[in-house]
């Protein structure tokens, strides 16, 4: 089959399903992205394309988003179309993210050409961030700005033949006229490759040693700290969380931009300003930033970790929460309903109050005082994503399913559980 992946910034949620069919053979693959130094894959042909058109920086507001997404899709196109003059390529189904626009023109290239699209977040004033913490204002442009963002998804539910969402309450935040139309199947966790392991061990040349499961570590990570992933609620629980356990030490991963939300006004960002807040009351020596890793030893840091802390606003859903409960941690987590989706208080995980940062440094000092008490909770939520969220045997069926269904019988994919 030819197959066409478009996302910006490859691979995206196509991560674990481009390289499987890439191993199966038999496939032409080609991927569109705006990535520079995209990733290489064997047996992937990837095409870097420039947008046609951006939005000047004082561009109206209300359009901006829609102005940059057709430049996105019209600059798409253009690549399509050297590829098929070039190469030869023309594809037998399409699969994109649809948040940037690059999918909207495809169907007057390809009328034919069947599209799963990948919707991914509806912006509102309700039910999201916005507004979620009391204490963040509320612009009186605010909800025309957000649903002016939706003019994207609105344009594209018509252009896709079938949409996809990884969770259901991502897909229920759109309107209930799209939710026929799009499937719900999460990307895929590789539980064969995310498990405990008791000897894991991480590095610190701060310390000049190995930490392992021996320690104390509370850790949390995020792509970036910034306020919609809880960062300053997690930065206001570590004076009660160190005070209380003298030897315990935290680790954080993210880097210091920003993915969602606005920017602190801060120098030096969001990290900067929760420094100043909390200053002297925390021992910032038993306090690691290690910004963005390597995999491996964000791994690492997961499987050595007693208490994993995850938080978010209502927004989508994090990859490092499944894989963190498919590699065994003790997880504390922010009581929202995309969490409540994945975990159950009491079961694979614990919930508290996002914006209670005493709850959580409670709950924290609970878990890393008695691990052997709460240990269940890590067992029974990597089972919970075997049996729910696995790459192989649960989400890889249902999207082959999905595609198979829309492309001719001498096209489908062959796998043995479709």
């Amino acid at each position: 089959m030819n197959i066409l992946f478009v996302h910006q910034n490859m691979p995206g949620q196509y991560r674990e399903l481009v390289q499987w069919l890439a191993a199966q053979g038999g496939h032409r693959l080609y991927f569109l992205t705006q990535r520079r130094n995209p990733p290489k894959f064997d047996g992937v042909e990837t095409r870097v394309y420039a947008p046609h058109h951006r939005p000047a920086k004082d561009a109206y507001g209300l359009s901006k988003v829609w102005e940059e997404a057709v430049g996105n899709g019209y600059g798409a196109i253009l690549a399509a179309q050297k590829i098929e003059a070039e190469d030869g390529f023309r594809p037998d189904i399409i699969l994109g993210h649809v948040g940037w626009g690059e999918l909207t023109f495809f169907k007057e290239l390809w009328p034919d050409v069947p599209i799963i699209g990948f919707f991914e977040y509806y912006y509102s004033v309700k039910g999201g961030p916005v507004g979620f913490d009391p204490t963040d204002k509320i612009s009186d442009h605010a909800p025309y700005l957000m649903h002016a963002r939706n003019a994207v998804p609105l344009a594209n539910i018509q252009t896709v033949d079938l949409g996809l969402s990884p969770t259901r309450w991502q897909r229920d935040r759109f309107p209930a006229s799209f939710h026929d139309k799009i499937y719900v199947c999460h990307d895929g966790i590789r539980t064969d490759k995310l498990k405990p392991k008791s000897s894991a061990k991480l590095g610190l040349s701060r310390l000049g040693r190995d930490l392992t499961r021996t320690d104390e570590i509370v850790t949390y990570v995020t792509r970036n700290l910034e306020h919609t992933r809880g960062f300053h609620i997690f930065m206001r629980a570590l004076p009660e969380i160190l005070a209380q356990r003298p030897n315990a030490r935290v680790l954080i991963l993210g880097g210091n931009d920003v993915s969602y939300g606005a920017k602190s006004a801060t120098p030096g960002g969001l990290r900067a300003q929760m420094e100043a807040e909390v200053g002297d009351r925390v021992d910032w020596g038993r306090v690691h930033f290690l910004g963005q890793v390597p995999y491996p030893d964000y791994q690492k840091l997961v499987q050595i970790s007693r208490c994993h802390v995850y938080l978010t606003m209502p927004f989508v859903l994090s990859w490092s929460l499944l894989e963190s409960m498919s590699m065994g941690a003790t997880i504390v987590a922010s009581d929202v309903a995309p969490v409540r989706e994945a975990i159950t208080h009491g079961e694979t995980g614990l919930l508290v109050d996002f914006l209670d940062h005493n709850a959580l440094a409670r709950q924290v000092v609970e878990v890393v005082s008695n691990p052997r008490a709460y240990a269940h909770l890590g067992n029974a939520a990597r089972q919970h994503v075997i049996d729910n969220y696995d790459f192989e045997t649960k989400c890889l069926p249902e999207h082959i399913a999905q595609i198979n269904a829309l492309v001719p019988a001498d096209k489908r994919i062959v796998f043995p559980s479709c």
